[in-house]
């Protein structure tokens, strides 16, 4: 090749790694087209540099950096690149390239079908060129930023749906399902927590136990599970982006209601540890002992397993505050619920001094159960809500259900009987 030119020229070329430029020509392609170019003008080309990456934000590509500090030793004073927008998309780098204009250090910028050099014209062209690309850029972010809002506006949520879901594309349109192998243990597991109690860990024995996997066909761990139940794409609502506070009502199918949802972060909240003594008994207050009318204690008590485990015991018994000698034996809890479900049908609200957050809690209880029993009956739903709290409910929802039950009872041979 015959150099025509004085001028020592860096090929640079630049391929970005975002999606925003996936129609850019390759940096191969880049290269052999001006190659042919330099061959063809007799340009002085002393070295290839190419790199993938963004020239969105200014000082972040290293190859680049590299090149500008070739410019200010004297290594090269020419650049040999596609098209302007190689060089830059922000006004940082422009910048840098301007200035080494101005020092007489880079002579000249060739592209494929234009020249720059260090007139106050051809400056200027470059600086609107470049700054046209930074424009091009700037807009197609706010672009897509305006289309994923019109997306959560309707209702879709832009990522990956959580498990119990797919993407689906249909003709063209796509929209969220079901998935109908695994929805059905979301929807289980939530009614387990809400309703049975249980734990994070017991819900993980199950489904490892019923074989579930995520779509990756790998075991759920405890963390994802407390994700789910947290989750409130669940029951139709999330938020966009995380920690925004923008929230959207979601197209997808709801695999849980609200009530049950609430019922769940209800049971998800950590109690906070009590004082010493300040142990919460939900039946010593409502009983009295029948014998000498003393008030009634609880106590509990730990046994170790042979697993090293311990299983917890709690004992009702006889203060002795108004006998010291009275015969009333303990009786456990577990005697208790069994003989309060069977009088559950007896048990009568105190009337106008029932507590808000009782009534609240029953309301709520009432309209999860509606939605997944239709014929559920209202008139019932003292009777099924202290079932509930009976068999499944927490010390503290055990307590506020006995403390607005009108009479007292009295405990007698382990046995409940009226006082």
């Amino acid at each position: 090749m015959e150099v025509k030119s004085d001028i020592k020229y860096c090929l640079y070329a630049r391929k970005s790694t975002e999606s925003d430029e996936r129609q850019a020509m390759s940096i191969d392609s880049q290269i052999k087209e001006m190659r042919a170019m330099a061959e063809r003008d007799g340009l002085n080309v002393i070295e290839f540099k190419h790199e993938s990456h963004s020239a969105k934000l200014s000082g972040q590509r290293p190859v680049f950096n590299e090149l500008l500090g070739d410019l200010r030793n004297g290594k090269f004073d020419g650049i040999l690149t596609w098209a302007p927008d190689r060089l830059s998309r922000n006004a940082g780098d422009l910048g840098s390239l301007v200035d080494l204009m101005d020092q007489n250090k880079l002579k000249q910028i060739r592209t494929y079908g234009q020249s720059f050099s260090n007139t106050p014209n051809e400056k200027f062209l470059l600086m609107i060129l470049c700054s046209q690309a930074k424009l091009e850029n700037d807009n197609r972010g706010v672009n897509v930023k305006r289309g994923i809002r019109a997306k959560c506006e309707m209702g879709w949520r832009p990522c990956m749906p959580p498990i119990g879901y797919y993407n689906r594309a249909f003709n063209g349109v796509k929209d969220i399902i079901e998935d109908p192998e695994r929805a059905p243990y979301i929807k289980e597991m939530f009614e387990r927590v809400a309703l049975k109690h249980h734990s994070g860990r017991t819900i993980k024995h199950w489904l490892d136990e019923s074989g579930f996997t995520t779509r990756a066909g790998k075991k759920v761990t405890i963390s994802q599970i407390y994700l789910m139940l947290r989750n409130p794409f669940y029951y139709g609502r999330f938020e966009y982006p995380k920690k925004s506070g923008t929230w959207y009502d979601g197209s997808q199918p709801k695999l849980v209601s609200r009530e049950l949802f609430d019922m769940v972060q209800e049971q998800l909240v950590a109690p906070q540890k009590s004082k010493w003594g300040a142990k919460e008994f939900p039946f010593r207050r409502f009983l009295v002992c029948a014998s000498c009318g003393s008030q009634i204690v609880g106590e509990e008590k730990f046994k170790t397993r042979a697993d090293g485990g311990r299983n917890r015991h709690v004992y009702y018994h006889c203060s002795r505050q108004v006998s010291y000698n009275c015969p009333e034996p303990y009786v456990k809890e577990e005697r208790l619920i069994e003989v309060l479900l069977a009088k559950v049908d007896k048990l009568v609200l105190d009337g106008a001094n029932v507590e808000p957050g009782l009534i609240a809690a029953i309301n709520k209880f009432s309209a999860m159960i509606q939605t997944t029993q239709p014929t559920f009956n209202q008139s019932n739903a003292f009777r099924d809500y202290a079932t509930y709290v009976l068999r499944s409910g927490t010390d503290f929802e055990k307590s506020r259900l006995i403390r607005n039950v009108s009479g007292q009872l009295g405990i007698h041979n382990r046995d409940i009987v009226d006082v």
